[in-house]
């Protein structure tokens, strides 16, 4: 999708690339707080799509909706670019149909789906059994997408006390699973943010820059549920950081990108270089 024919486009903005973009990818959180449906979500990609990568179902809502809404949603995305991602719905099939992961897979396939994202936030699992996940999931013809996280139970929203019951993982244990998922055939990884923006007493953003030093930034899509928090991402990392954010936030983090707008803290701040 090309650059789109704007207004005031003589005055500055930071430089995008064209989809599909290496770098600074943007995936929004589609049903679940929000019962999204095709009229919302065109107008969303009628008017800000150039800047959305990934369109996320959260928490298993597509096994809830109609198929032909569904399938009309995927389709959408697909007009604009977009890519349609599961959400972690992969963890319900390991519970309650540990027979079925195959088959879900390739119904994913069948309904238009382009990634399957491969969570265990609930789950004790051992790694081996997600990385042959990753393969299934890459010998199926579709883009497996791990996520990685240092907080058991991390998914659900959780309250800080709870969290902090349940304990945290070793970073090392989280990094050594992704390199295990990329050479498995995953291009990218989600960071999960419980354990480490959200839902902690205190950041632990000394866990991202180990993740991110040890995995490539170019590999991580870094989930910030809140403005404060992509901001933290964007300024120190810079415009081109992937991340995974609302659906209502969008328009504010791609003003933030561009050096368009933004915070007192960022505001003037954000810039990027092209030769």
């Amino acid at each position: 999708m090309a650059d789109p024919d704007r207004p005031f486009d003589f005055l500055h903005v930071n430089e995008r690339e064209d989809k599909p973009r290496e770098k600074g990818i943007t995936e929004i959180r589609g049903p679940y707080y929000d019962p999204m449906g095709p009229r919302e979500l065109r107008d969303i990609l009628e008017t800000v799509g150039h800047y959305v990568d990934i369109y996320k179902f959260s928490g298993g809502s597509f096994a809830l909706m109609p198929e032909d809404a569904v399938t009309e949603m995927i389709g959408i995305c697909h007009e604009h670019d977009v890519k349609v991602n599961t959400g972690g719905y992969i963890e319900n099939v390991l519970v309650r149909d540990n027979d079925k992961i195959e088959e879900y897979v390739e119904e994913c396939a069948r309904v238009g789906f382009d990634i399957v994202e491969i969570s265990s936030g609930f789950l004790a699992i051992d790694t081996d059994d997600m990385i042959r996940m990753t393969e299934l999931v890459a010998q199926k013809g579709l883009e497996p997408k791990p996520e990685i996280n240092v907080q058991f139970g991390a998914g659900g929203a959780s309250a800080p006390e709870e969290l902090e019951r349940e304990g945290q993982q070793d970073p090392q244990q989280a990094i050594e699973e992704g390199k295990r998922h990329l050479e498995a055939g995953a291009e990218h990884l989600m960071v999960e943010a419980e354990g480490i923006t959200e839902e902690v007493t205190e950041w632990r953003t000394d866990v991202v820059y180990e993740i991110a030093n040890e995995l490539g930034m170019e590999n991580l899509v870094f989930e910030a549920p809140g403005p404060e928090m992509f901001e933290w991402y964007v300024k120190n990392f810079g415009p081109e950081v992937n991340l995974f954010v609302d659906n209502s936030q969008i328009v504010e983090l791609e003003c933030m990108r561009s050096g368009l707008w933004g915070k007192a803290t960022s505001w003037g701040r954000v810039v990027s270089y092209k030769e």
